[in-house]
């Protein structure tokens, strides 16, 4: 890193025993994403030029997910979990001697702005040596209480376990987030931090008092304690989760799309939703989803790294899995399952249908009932359907293959081989009739 960029150290390593889970803490989705990758995105978003996270031993999953945004970023590992002032420390490979702030975040904590990140580099950048972000806290019972003197300058972080009566009623609390004038200042006070209090941890909390001790100018920014709350509970999660989609929803109205009723509506972290686009109740977009303008999506569908084209219409109970392409004006009805197929412009599907590994050509229409058959044990296979194709309804299209350009295939058929342009399919067995059957039939039953 250059010498006076900003670097972001994101502390990562915590186990998260009060989860209840064998995957890291900061592994945990939220909005379809995991924790820790909501807090780098804070610090990109914040234009922090450096970041580096710092895991536990055997952590190679959090790790993975932070290079699954840069490929070139930095992890350290901490040894051991001896407190917040050591896990930094497994990290000076980064920041010795670096002229540049240095901001230290926390990988639970997804619900962070980057506004705030960016407040913090600017009492930086106006000559704090050290700053802290607080909030107020209804139930502050398991935070750090923030001390202040009488002018209000930030004079010390206590651990609650290392508080008197007195500094426990305070309600100021750390956040955690901390920032450093440069690489230099945050070395200088780690090496005179130690390990004499309740738990024999080093805290990084520590350095507040020590660079008042040094002369240092140390100061505290006010936070809103929902943006910097720590997930380190399955009920934390979802108190995070409900704030999550609340700023989500009202993202995408602000945006000009409709949702009927919000607060139904789960979004992912990463959902695209165009202008004019109808939402109604009880829909769930998961990860990788966008729809263009003026698209109606009816309640009840579940999406997953799907495209929805402009004015196309789907659901309701519709499900679009992974490769689900829609072009414009196309049509997906209910109980209508898409996977990896692609719908030219005004395709339709209505109802009762599975469509997978297939191309559906324009204006083609395939009935109700319709099995594209694309696995046969081993592997997949691809169906392609025509332009202007009628697919009539209880057919059953055995891939590999290809309904040509305004083929028609009867309903009820079992479609294995190639349909010309054009032409008609049908593989239904003929009908016999027998004059009389019914009433015969009847007659019997009621004799026994």
């Amino acid at each position: 890193m250059t010498q006076n960029s900003v670097l972001a150290i994101v502390l990562a390593a915590g186990k998260g025993t009060r989860m209840k889970s064998d995957i890291p803490k900061v592994m945990h989705a939220l909005a379809g994403a995991p924790l820790l990758v909501h807090v780098l995105a804070a610090a990109k978003s914040a234009s922090v030029e450096e970041i580096c996270v710092v895991v536990g031993p055997g952590m190679d999953e959090v790790a993975s997910a932070a290079r699954g945004l840069d490929p070139a970023l930095p992890v350290f590992v901490q040894p051991e979990q001896r407190g917040t002032a050591d896990a930094v420390k497994a990290a000076q490979d980064a920041f010795a001697g670096i002229a540049g702030p240095v901001i230290i975040l926390y990988g639970d904590t997804p619900l962070l702005r980057g506004e705030t990140i960016g407040r913090l580099r600017a009492a930086l950048a106006e000559g704090a040596d050290l700053v802290v972000i607080g909030f107020e806290a209804q139930e502050p019972t398991g935070y750090g209480r923030l001390l202040l003197d009488e002018s209000g300058t930030l004079i010390g972080i206590r651990e609650e376990k290392d508080a008197s009566a007195e500094e426990r009623a305070i309600t100021l609390c750390n956040s955690g987030i901390m920032g450093f004038s440069s690489g230099k200042t945050l070395t200088d006070l780690l090496a005179r931090i130690g390990n004499a209090n309740a738990k024999g941890e080093f805290y990084l909390t520590d350095a507040v008092a020590l660079a008042r001790a040094g002369g240092l100018d140390t100061r505290m920014l006010r936070g809103q304690a929902d943006e910097v709350l720590g997930v380190n509970s399955r009920a934390e999660l979802a108190q995070a989760e409900a704030a999550m989609q609340g700023r989500l929803r009202d993202k995408v109205m602000a945006e000009g799309a409709t949702l009927v009723a919000p607060e139904t509506v789960f979004l992912s972290h990463d959902t695209r939703i165009g202008r004019d686009v109808i939402v109604e109740p009880n829909v769930f977009f998961g990860p990788g989803v966008v729809i263009e303008d003026g698209a109606i999506i009816h309640s009840f569908c579940h999406f997953v790294e799907a495209h929805i084209g402009p004015c196309a219409e789907v659901g309701p109970y519709a499900r679009l899995r992974p490769g689900a392409d829609l072009g414009p004006d196309t049509k997906v009805g209910n109980f209508v399952e898409i996977k990896k197929s692609q719908l030219a412009e005004g395709a339709k599907v209505n109802h009762l249908t599975y469509i997978g590994d297939t191309s559906i050509g324009a204006r083609a229409n395939v009935g109700a009932g319709t099995i594209t058959c694309n696995y046969d044990g081993i592997a997949k296979h691809r169906t392609e359907i025509g332009a202007g194709a009628f697919i009539g309804s209880n057919s059953s299209l055995v891939a590999p293959v290809k309904i040509g350009e305004g083929a028609y295939v009867g309903s009820g058929s079992v479609i294995s081989k190639d349909v010309p342009p054009d032409a008609l399919a049908l593989t239904r067995s003929p009908q016999e009739e027998r004059p009389g059957w019914a009433a015969r039939f009847r007659k019997r039953q009621t004799r026994k």
